[in-house]
């Protein structure tokens, strides 16, 4: 093996203490090479990265590890040591929590010079985290008596900045000790002579230089940890009142609302109002698609629903304009078959992604009609449109004028080739389609000519105060996203200009004025007007919702391209219509999602759209849990099949669905299938006040819409829940005496009540895993469409479950990679070195990882059994079992299958 380092590096440090355990167990090379993961200047150590990157771990069968944290566990697996769960969840937190936290904290030290609390307040919460963790459990080290993976990573990550005592505060006494007792070990002091060179922190300074200017900190950032936080500050108070909620158990829940049919605002309540944005009617919906507008909504609008806020949540197909008349071209039928054969691909798709519209519309209706008409009367009548003759793309050999989406060519502002005729998606730019340079028809790729031709304009500037005075009264305290409101506030700094509403077509609404006949209104005109006329065929009282902005909250979820419509046409439509209509409240828009390393692309077969995701065999669930896990709150983000293999078989299978199905079954198993008494020990009592701290949370963050984020709670407390039984082991204590069985019981019952409540937060996320998990435990209905923000013992003593079934399937990797290569189409890469591809990609250590995981989670069975004294046949099936994951994670890690991490032979 070869390890390449660099002198002010950061991540070597870690890195090289870890080494130090493995000495002697390898023959290891250690490389120092340039600051940028060079050798003398030259090649990257790692051929084929795009950027240069150091530490670096070559395997004697050529593969490599770049990950810090993947190439410490290798190096303390060559050791012999055992992983446990703890030691995870202390890596996920120095990964998301720590080291956002200590990057800004360097920067502002090194690179800018500051000084004391300006450098200590981005990492005190942290420090202060390390600290009350080792206090509470009274150890030496971060998992227990004796260091482990997760004391070297976070001593590593912490050590150029602790090593001054200017920035390890006197008080977090425990931190000071544990950090003391690492630091002069030796390998970590060689560690640090290596890295830092006796320079201190300033060694680091040019690879700092070289790092973008981290944002500091806001607020509690998310992990899958976060309520460890609180325990060390949990008041009595807190725990007696949690108590107190837990004692009431059902009497807590308040009756449920009446069924509504129509669902209508009610005087007095809160009245929550949904759409998510009108897809094409003729494009077919990517994953990205549905997690950017019908996913997202239907997470919010069933948790609105389990709130018991008065929810109305709709959608529908766009079904006017050129997209649809091309389409119906290209198949032969009518523009109007074409909308009725796409519209019903579009409710089978989301009817099999469990998406619960009180109603799915069209827009091809005479209430859209009516409704678009009048609200253009409204404007005419008040001076808010004007005509106007433009330039407009037509294309000869189609014998068309071209909508704005159907030309593209080179942007004039950015120089992107792929722009549209109406905005430029790299630069964010609004383009006039004969700005556009090399201009192509997108339908036959001939050159367009330009023509005259006299078309109508909504007047933007004259109603851009009554937009200004309206964004003011509406974005303070509201949960508008980051991205909508900078692009909202970028077309008002730029100034607004008169926008087009009228096209050269036949399919569309019609315009109702005199020489305007044979014109239809552009579609993203009357498209956000489909809301009010879909709402107006679900129900006569439709204007109940939309002309009662004081009694209705109004939710709009699309992605970030379609927020100009949302935030600035269709308000100024609107306001200038003067009739009270009900404006967005929340507008939430979500980035980009991309398949693997590029876009999703139909005519291509380049990835994952609606209609093929139930041919998959994965079910709706896992699509709708593994979307909603990566969905693009910040900023873009990709699906990747080998990140799902993972977080299905890690997350699912081996956290929330292993700890559910355990709370079942030891109820089945040693209590006859009803939950037993429970006496809650002071420790039990506090895990009650943990677990609701972490729902609160949940509610505090699916309040804000933040839909990803608050996924990690209920992850967050499952492992809890794992953690939980694992430490009070029921499966010995049922054996013991008179109080380990009593001790069993309240440990079991407190766990199946857990798993209840992860029923019902699941229940936005994964409706059928959490109607399946409650028709296992049988929890009472009342319980199940009613979310409190208390923890509520919903299992009492006594209850009867039913017949408890494993949740989740194990994906296998040769399943996942056929489906890659299935959704490749041409984008498909092959290389002449699979073997080294499959293991130095970047999601190489995630697949080491999730084998790690499977180790762990089958240790646990054999070790259960062999505690339970079951039958040797048994014991041996389940060993054999074991030995060949740990073959599969040997053969992945670049080792002989032969010999696994150099254990002895059972």
């Amino acid at each position: 093996m070869r390890l390449f380092v660099s002198e002010g590096a950061p991540g070597c440090l870690p890195v090289l203490a870890a080494a130090g355990r493995a000495r002697g167990r390898a023959e290891l090379l250690i490389s120092t090479v340039g600051p940028e993961g060079t050798r003398a200047g030259a090649d990257c150590v790692v051929p084929f990265l795009t950027r240069p990157k150091v530490p670096v771990l070559q395997l004697d069968s050529g593969n490599y590890l770049f990950s810090t944290s993947a190439i410490c566990r290798y190096f303390f697996l060559l050791s012999g040591w055992e992983q446990d769960d703890l030691t995870n969840q202390w890596l996920e937190w120095e990964a998301t929590e720590l080291q956002p936290a200590l990057s800004a904290a360097l920067y502002y030290l090194v690179v800018q010079g500051k000084k004391g609390e300006d450098v200590l307040g981005s990492v005190r919460r942290a420090l202060t985290y390390i600290d009350h963790s080792l206090s509470r459990q009274n150890c030496p080290f971060l998992t227990g008596e004796t260091e482990s993976l997760a004391d070297i990573v976070l001593w590593g990550a912490l050590y150029p900045l602790l090593q001054d005592p200017a920035y390890l505060p006197e008080e977090l006494s425990a931190l000071h000790s544990w950090f003391q007792t690492l630091s002069t070990q030796e390998p970590c002091q060689r560690a640090a002579e290596t890295v830092l060179k006796q320079q201190g922190v300033l060694a680091l300074r040019p690879y700092l230089q070289k790092q973008p200017q981290p944002s500091p900190p806001e607020g509690r950032a998310v992990t899958n940890e976060p309520e460890e936080e609180e325990l060390a500050t949990l008041s009595e108070e807190e725990i007696a009142m949690a108590v107190t909620a837990w004692e009431k158990g059902l009497e807590s829940l308040p009756p449920l609302r009446p069924q509504q049919n129509p669902v209508l605002p009610v005087t007095g309540e809160r009245n929550v109002l949904i759409t998510s944005a009108l897809p094409y009617v003729n494009n077919v919906p990517h994953l990205g698609n549905i997690i950017g507008c019908v996913l997202s909504a239907d997470v919010f609008a069933r948790y609105s629903r389990l709130r018991q806020w008065n929810t109305l949540y709709l959608c529908g197909t766009d079904e006017y304009g050129t997209a649809t008349e091309t389409k119906a071209m290209e198949e032969g039928l009518t523009p109007q078959e074409i909308c009725d054969k796409y519209h019903i691909i579009h409710a089978d798709i989301y009817r099999w992604f469990n998406i619960s519209f009180d109603t799915f519309g069209r827009t091809t209706t005479p209430q859209q009609t009516k409704i678009t008409q009048d609200i253009f009367q409204r404007l005419l009548t008040r001076g808010f449109v004007l005509q106007d003759t433009v330039e407009q793309l037509r294309c000869e050999h189609c014998a068309r004028f071209l909508a704005d989406r159907f030309v593209e060519g080179v942007c004039p502002f950015c120089g992107y080739e792929e722009a549209r005729g109406d905005q430029c998606d790299k630069c964010g730019k609004l383009i006039n389609a004969v700005e556009l340079k090399k201009p192509q028809c997108k339908v036959c790729r001939s050159c367009p000519v330009v023509q005259s031709t006299h078309h109508l304009f909504l007047d933007l500037p004259k109603l851009e105060k009554r937009l200004e005075e309206w964004l003011g009264r509406t974005l303070p305290g509201s949960d508008w996203t980051p991205n909508a409101r900078f692009i909202t506030r970028s077309w008002l700094r730029d100034g607004l200009k008169p926008r087009c509403i009228t096209r050269d077509l036949k399919w569309g609404t019609p315009v109702p004025l005199e020489g305007f006949e044979d014109k239809v209104f552009y579609v993203w005109f009357d498209a956000t007007i489909g809301y009010l006329s879909i709402t107006a065929n679900y129900t006569d009282q439709w204007e109940r919702w939309w002309k009662n902005p004081e009694q209705v909250d109004l939710y709009q979820f699309m992605a970030k391209d379609n927020v100009p419509f949302h935030g600035i046409v269709f308000p100024c439509s609107a306001l200038g219509a003067e009739d009270n209509y009900t404006l967005v409240s929340h507008l939430i828009a979500t980035e980009y999602l991309n398949y693997e390393d590029g876009k999703f692309s139909k005519s291509r077969g380049v990835g994952v759209f609606g209609d093929m995701a139930q041919d998959t065999g994965i079910p709706a669930d896992i699509w709708r849990f593994y979307l909603l896990y990566i969905r693009p709150e910040g900023q873009d983000s990709a699906f990747s099949w080998t990140d799902l293999l993972l977080k299905n078989n890690s997350e699912l299978l081996n956290n929330l669905g292993n700890f559910i199905n355990r709370a079942g079954m030891f109820v089945s198993k040693f209590f006859g299938g009803y939950v037993p008494e429970m006496v809650l020990t002071p420790d039990d009592q506090r895990l009650l006040a943990h677990v609701t701290l972490e729902l609160q949370r949940y509610h505090q963050l699916l309040e804000k819409v933040r839909i990803r984020d608050a996924l990690r709670s209920i992850l967050t407390i499952s492992r809890h829940g794992n953690q939980y039984i694992q430490v009070n082991e029921p499966w010995k204590r049922i054996k013991g005496s008179e109080a380990d069985r009593q001790r069993a019981g309240t440990v079991t019952g407190l766990a199946v009540n857990i798993a209840a409540l992860l029923s019902v937060m699941l229940q936005p996320y994964m409706p059928t895993v959490s109607a399946t998990i409650q028709a296992q435990l049988q929890l009472p209905p009342p319980a199940c469409s009613i979310l409190l923000t208390n923890f509520l013992c919903t299992l009492p003593a006594g209850h009867q479950i039913g017949t408890v079934s494993p949740l989740f399937q194990k994906l296998e990797n040769d399943q996942i990679e056929s489906l890659r290569q299935r959704f490749g189409g041409g984008q498909a890469k092959t290389s002449p070195k699979p073997a080294v591809i499959e293991t130095v990609t970047t999601a190489r250590p995630q697949q080491i990882q999730a084998l790690m995981d499977e180790v762990t989670k089958q240790g646990n069975i054999v070790r259960e059994l062999k505690a339970q004294k079951a039958d040797k046949n048994q014991v041996a099936a389940e060993v054999a079992k074991l030995l060949d994951l740990k073959k599969q994670l040997a053969v992945a890690e670049g080792k002989p299958p032969e010999a696994p991490k150099g254990k002895k032979k059972k």
